[in-house]
């Protein structure tokens, strides 16, 4: 039975107004998600009446898994000195980026642990040996955890960090290490940047002319408020910068991680589906919204375009962090036309800022094997 106060609230945004916290607690509270899901594919529609959904074909290229935090989420990083570090050769970087570039992608995105003894110098000296050998290449690369240890071993504040960075060749910066953006859950699982330095990080990014992506990854304890206030503390800062160009919602992933064997309990694919949705109600001055289906599995991936998702991310010809935690999707380009085409919408490869990338693109592929 569809619910009265659902309804009144989904029926003022489709209206034009802008919901509250309140309005949102509500809604991630309701358990109407046809309800819910139908008003976020309008609102979808009204923002890309072209039908288009897109896709990026590139690479995530990990340069370095020493760290010298603890998350008690993540499977990937190692302590410094443990026998299984690495640090990634700029031969095999560029390797990567040769067969990514032979597969049609436009740029990579780069990230690593936060690496005790690499100060602003080493991160400069790789951006600019990378854009030098290949110009016009799009590199969206670290993290504001990542930047923020550039801040503590260096000394400068971020602006002035994110400005050599850019000078040296840095193309955009990636979302990630937002997790849930209130310090009542971070302290609880990570010993990184706070909230309000993510935030701050974000906000130097944006006042240097870099955009950015902006991520939630929820499921590690948090609640429904803490949900909320991540929203409107992403929200309030596109208010302010308008520097962000998607959001990506995901779920934790629970494998191989100290905090996943606490938590007995994890986020159902219901309760993806209806965060994606609220997100995109929500967040009304952020543009698109990427399905995680490196997460959620390719099906239900595909689900998340009629839940207002205009974009299915990356092919994904390499992601090792997710993946130490549980996540083993994988698929081609083929697969992911495929996907769309069978949505009802029309694919479209883009690049990192959700321009166009016009190639002679694959036919939509036959039914592929999906996980």
């Amino acid at each position: 039975m569809p619910d009265p106060q659902t309804n009144a609230i989904l029926d003022r945004v489709l209206a034009g107004a802008r919901l509250t916290a309140g309005d949102c607690t509500e809604l991630l509270e309701s358990h109407d998600i046809a309800a819910i899901g139908a008003a976020a594919d309008e609102i979808r529609q009204r923002r890309h009446p072209d039908n288009i959904v897109t896709y990026i074909i590139d690479r995530n290229i990990n340069y370095t898994n020493v760290c010298n935090v603890v998350c008690t989420f993540c499977a990937f990083y190692r302590r410094p000195g443990a026998p299984d570090t690495y640090v990634r050769t700029m031969d095999e970087i560029c390797e990567k980026i040769d067969e990514t570039i032979a597969l049609g992608g436009t740029g990579v995105l780069m990230q690593g642990g936060l690496h005790p003894d690499f100060g602003v110098e080493w991160y400069e000296d790789l951006l600019r040996t990378l854009s030098a050998k290949y110009p016009g290449f799009q590199l969206h690369c670290f993290s504001p955890p990542e930047i923020h240890n550039l801040h503590l071993i260096s000394g400068l504040d971020y602006e002035p960090i994110m400005q050599r960075l850019k000078d040296a060749g840095l193309y955009s910066l990636p979302g990630g290490g937002a997790e849930i953006l209130d310090d009542e859950v971070r302290k609880r699982v990570a010993t990184k940047c706070t909230t309000d330095e993510w935030l701050d990080v974000m906000r130097a990014v944006h006042k240097v002319g870099l955009r950015s992506s902006a991520t939630m990854m929820f499921g590690i304890g948090d609640r429904v408020e803490h949900r909320v206030r991540h929203l409107q503390r992403i929200r309030d800062l596109q208010d302010e910068t308008g520097g962000f160009f998607a959001f990506i919602p995901w779920t934790f992933q629970r494998e191989n991680t100290a905090l996943g064997r606490k938590i007995k309990t994890e986020p159902t694919g219901i309760d993806y589906l209806k965060m994606l949705a609220v997100s995109v109600l929500f967040l009304d001055n952020i543009e698109n919204f990427q399905s995680s289906w490196l997460t959620q599995g390719l099906r239900l991936g595909q689900v998340a375009l009629r839940f207002g998702a205009n974009d299915m991310g990356s092919i994904m010809i390499e992601e090792n962090v997710v993946s130490a935690a549980g996540a083993h999707n994988r698929a081609d380009e083929e697969t992911l036309r495929y996907l769309i085409s069978e949505a009802g919408f029309i694919p479209q490869q883009r690049d990192i800022l959700y321009r166009h990338v016009n190639r002679e693109s694959p036919e939509a592929a036959p039914a592929a094997a999906i996980a």
